[in-house]
């Protein structure tokens, strides 16, 4: 039996369902292809823009009603922007599917981006821009990831610039949806208790009448990385760090023995070799963490954490200290297992929140045209052996290839 089932409409926008029997909550989104990294230099920011912008008027509603709409029954709207991607999602009572699906519809294909709710979006955004400016623990790693891609839209930060913000129209939102629009780029999952044939009769509802459209958008990959070293003097009392490189891309075969190879350095669990480390050996750091993010042509390393600034160069030692003994020494066969096993009860977790399924579904649908069933992801992670993951550690913790980003407290 299938983990979920597929449809595509004549338009070319898929229907992607997971039929849940005992669940009352439906979980439903439309995802496009459309992200930060499609940006232009003068646009950057915009794909975050037209998100926000999408809530406040339709061809038919207007701000207030569709805020209202499902918070009226309980349920949640939201969105978000991410590199590669634009997402438009709802939860609402089973009872309310069609009420979300045509809420989604309209948002995200019937906006009209009055010209007043621009001139106050814009100050909204402005002002989560200064918010994330004062959180250096998230400033850090947009500001990271310049030095990762330079001159390249993957290192542009997602909300844009002050600049590019401030220059907004409402043909600007026009131009770059109409030049990024491509209806067999867009995924409409689900995941509830309602039998496929009647999702796909609801979604068909709504979403038929869009019209198809494609588009000859190529998507330039990065180039030129050389490791860089900065430091940047902020009005903070604790250093915050980071460091990191390039990785394999979202269809590279070694991105799933490099993700686990990233998750036991410095993954969500406690008894990651990071944490057992410089926290609770040495207590140096509150947190630190190591995360791989994959792209469609390429992806990153980042590891990100907070000391003291007297502590910065020992912290630093230490963490290559365990990138060496990953490169120098092979795990054994416990450790191995171990590593194994802990991935996959993560993964097995993650997938029991029918919400992060839905979206999940939706991406990997976009990305590689299918979703991996977890029996599948898990022969995959058992086959994995030590000596790959010593192999692919020579090549990716290569401490030459590293950059650093390091936010020091201003001097007196």
């Amino acid at each position: 039996m299938e983990d979920y089932e597929l449809h595509t409409l004549p338009n070319g926008i898929r229907i992607a369902h997971k039929q849940i029997p005992h669940t009352q909550i439906a979980h439903c989104g439309i995802m496009l292809d459309i992200g930060s990294r499609d940006e232009q230099p003068h646009q950057q920011g915009l794909a975050h823009f037209w998100e926000h912008m999408a809530f406040k008027g339709t061809e038919k509603r207007k701000s207030y009603h569709i805020i209202t709409r499902l918070e009226t029954v309980g349920g949640e709207l939201n969105a978000y922007t991410t590199k590669e991607k634009v997402c438009f999602h709802a939860s609402v009572l089973g009872a309310h599917f069609e009420k979300a699906t045509e809420l989604l519809a309209d948002i995200a294909f019937h906006s009209v981006f009055p010209e007043k709710q621009i001139e106050r979006e814009r100050g909204v955004i402005l002002e989560e821009m200064a918010m994330y400016y004062d959180s250096p623990e998230d400033a850090i790693q947009d500001d990271f990831d310049q030095l990762i891609f330079p001159d390249h839209p993957l290192g542009g930060n997602i909300l844009g610039t002050p600049e590019t913000v401030q220059s907004f129209r409402r043909e600007d939102l026009q131009r770059f949806i109409a030049e990024n629009y491509d209806t067999s780029h867009i995924v409409f999952a689900s995941v509830s208790n309602e039998p496929f044939k009647k999702v796909v009769k609801t979604v068909e509802k709504y979403l038929r009448d869009v019209p198809m459209q494609t588009t000859q958008r190529q998507r330039r990959g990065p180039s030129g990385y050389a490791a860089q070293h900065t430091r940047v003097e902020r009005p903070i009392t604790q250093a915050q760090c980071a460091l990191g490189r390039p990785a394999y891309s979202l269809t590279d075969p070694r991105r799933l023995p490099f993700f686990m190879l990233v998750n036991l350095l410095g993954g969500p669990g406690m008894n990651s070799r990071l944490n057992m480390n410089l926290r609770e050996k040495y207590g140096l750091v509150y947190s630190i963490d190591a995360s791989y993010t994959p792209f469609l042509d390429t992806g990153y390393l980042g590891i990100y954490f907070g000391t003291d600034p007297r502590k910065v160069e020992r912290s630093h030692a230490l963490i290559m200290k365990e990138l060496k003994l990953l490169r120098e020494k092979p795990l054994t066969t416990l450790q191995l297992h171990q590593t194994k096993e802990q991935l996959m009860g993560q993964l097995a977790m993650a997938e029991e929140s029918n919400n992060s399924f839905m979206l999940m579904m939706a991406k990997s649908i976009l990305d590689i045209d299918r979703v991996e069933a977890l029996t599948d992801i898990f022969n995959d992670i058992r086959g994995v052996s030590a000596s790959t993951m010593q192999d692919i550690a020579q090549e990716m913790f290569d401490e030459s290839q590293f950059s650093s980003l390091t936010f020091v407290p201003e001097k007196n």
